[in-house]
């Protein structure tokens, strides 16, 4: 069976594309980055929380910031990337429900009115809108190097200290540099993945 998505763009979202270690010089635009979200936007969230926040650090200042909190490689990696972001769940996100699931104007109240219902509720759909924007990254044809490797409670505390965000996942994106990417890694097949019930 053929999918509708022709094989060069599964190529350039799948089968070719990998997490880069390595990125050229060449600047990522916030024209891109806005491109990038104004496509993945429409990832699905439960109740349309759209929960994800995206920090870009691009001054010196604040990726030194950032790259304080980094574990072994992914500093010197965070370092040298033409644009590093972080990735967060707004932990408000509720408020914003009332414009976002007008179907149901109640839902910021009867689900969301706990911080720890946001939290878990936020950052299972955050994570999901983040598989979303790495797919997005690759459209644009820049390639994206995902790290946890991270002290995201100090992340939380140098980036938000609202305690109104909190940070689960870095990325690093550009054009791939020399050296890019390490060999390909074996996947499960599809019988070992998936069950019938």
């Amino acid at each position: 069976m053929s999918l509708a998505l022709d094989a060069a763009a599964q190529d350039l979202l799948f089968r070719e594309a990998q997490t880069a270690n390595t990125f050229t010089d060449e600047p990522v635009t916030d024209e891109q980055v806005q491109a990038i979200y104004d496509l993945v936007k429409y990832a699905p969230t439960a109740f349309n929380q759209s929960p994800l926040r995206i920090t870009l650090v691009r001054s010196e200042d604040a990726r030194r910031r950032l790259v304080n909190h980094a574990m072994g490689a992914n500093g010197p990696k965070t370092q040298s990337a033409p644009l590093t972001v972080i990735l967060s769940v707004d932990l408000d996100f509720h408020e914003k429900l009332p414009r976002l699931f007008p179907a149901m104007p109640t839902v910021k109240d009867a689900f969301f009115s706990e911080l720890a219902a946001r939290e878990a509720a936020g950052t299972q759909n955050a994570t999901l809108q983040a598989g979303y924007f790495i797919l997005g990254i690759r459209a644009a044809g820049l390639a994206a190097g995902p790290m946890t490797g991270f002290d995201f409670t100090g992340i939380d505390k140098e980036f938000f200290g609202d305690g109104k965000q909190k940070s689960f996942l870095v990325i690093n994106l550009g054009k791939p540099g020399t050296d890019a990417f390490f060999p390909r890694s074996p996947r499960l097949e599809f019988d070992e993945a998936a069950t019938t019930v």
